[in-house]
């Protein structure tokens, strides 16, 4: 079946109404054809889509880039997104990129198994880190890794995926048994964030990374998938108030410094003692408290006093400013007659 897209003829004009710079209609037509042949929706198409028209269709680099530009165009003029800057496509016209971020991958891989998952507040920059170098391992760029928020990311099947701009993301795991170790780093964050949706206090989650409790963590409100995935740090281990993104500048720098070797190892900071506890902050006591049975009518009484007290302030406060207006009239008439 025939898509949207037919073929193209030798005037500007597609029999669908799509207007095609000239310099651009050939490519455009081998693609639109290809989608036809392989059962493709050729506007809009898919990075996945392109990539695999570029792997069918070999060429000089100079020529794929060429048809990657012309496809880009078509998109951009009828108001798709240009499937060309995935990271997808970048890998399949940039080889010495691919091999790259091929290499880099496991590297960062491992940089990440190797950070703290517990303690105070070693635990908690571990674990965000830790999923920064995961999700930089799929070599999406750090400006779209600083745009992400949290319900862009989920687990399918043992495999995480996160979808970025309209193209999707996947760390597969290393065999059919079992969830790619990418995944347990994922929930780690994951945990933290639903531990402050659920008590936002920073000594409560010092608590948690020490001696950790269960989280449930259900699905996301909507507010929630909105904020930032991943947030930055101060050196006691807040968060902004505000959920705020880093910045893609301070994420390539931490991405560098974990591969370089160049991030201090936390100094673990003492917990505070909560009200009610002994030398083991972990064991509660329970106080009994007898509250004055004449509480309210003291308080209800004290403030009745207060606003017998106070009556007439006001008139107080109007004599003040007249009489303040009157030496100021004073004033202004010495200074005029000098």
């Amino acid at each position: 079946m025939r898509t949207s897209t037919e073929r193209l003829d030798d005037s500007a004009e597609t029999t669908a109404g799509l207007r095609i710079p000239a310099r651009y209609r050939h490519d455009w037509a081998l693609f639109a054809d290809w989608c036809t042949a392989t059962d493709h929706l050729a506007l809009p198409t898919t990075p996945e889509a392109l990539a695999r028209f570029l792997h069918e269709h070999p060429a000089a680099p100079a020529t794929q880039r060429r048809r990657v530009s012309a496809i880009n165009t078509v998109h951009t003029r009828h108001g798709h997104p240009a499937p060309g800057r995935s990271e997808t496509v970048r890998r399949r016209l940039d080889a010495a990129r691919a091999a790259r971020a091929d290499r880099l991958a496991p590297l960062l891989h491992r940089r990440a198994a190797q950070l703290p998952v517990a303690g105070w507040p070693g635990g908690l920059f571990g674990r965000r880190d830790a999923l920064l170098l995961t999700l930089a391992a799929t070599g999406m760029p750090f400006a779209r890794l600083a745009r992400l928020r949290r319900g862009d990311i989920h687990v399918d099947a043992g495999t995480l995926v996160v979808t970025a701009t309209g193209e999707q993301y996947c760390v597969s795991p290393e065999s059919a048994v079992g969830a790619s170790p990418a995944v347990a780093v994922y929930y780690r964050w994951a945990e933290i964030q639903a531990f402050l949706d659920a008590y936002p206090n920073t000594d409560l989650l010092a608590q948690h990374l020490t001696d950790p409790v269960e989280i449930d963590q259900g699905a996301l409100t909507d507010r929630q998938a909105q904020q930032p995935l991943l947030t930055p740090i101060d050196r006691w281990g807040h968060l902004p108030l505000m959920p705020q993104p880093m910045t893609a500048q301070s994420l390539a720098a931490l991405v560098r410094d974990h591969l370089a070797g160049r991030v201090p190892a936390r100094t673990p900071l003492p917990l505070r003692k909560q009200r009610g506890q002994d030398d083991n902050p972990h064991v509660q006591h329970e106080t009994e408290v007898d509250l004055d049975p004449h509480y309210y009518e003291r308080g209800v009484a004290a403030r009745r006093q207060a606003r017998d007290s106070l009556d007439g302030l006001a008139e107080v406060f109007d004599a003040i400013e007249a009489r303040a207006d009157a030496l100021l009239e004073e004033l202004l008439t010495v200074l005029e007659e000098l």
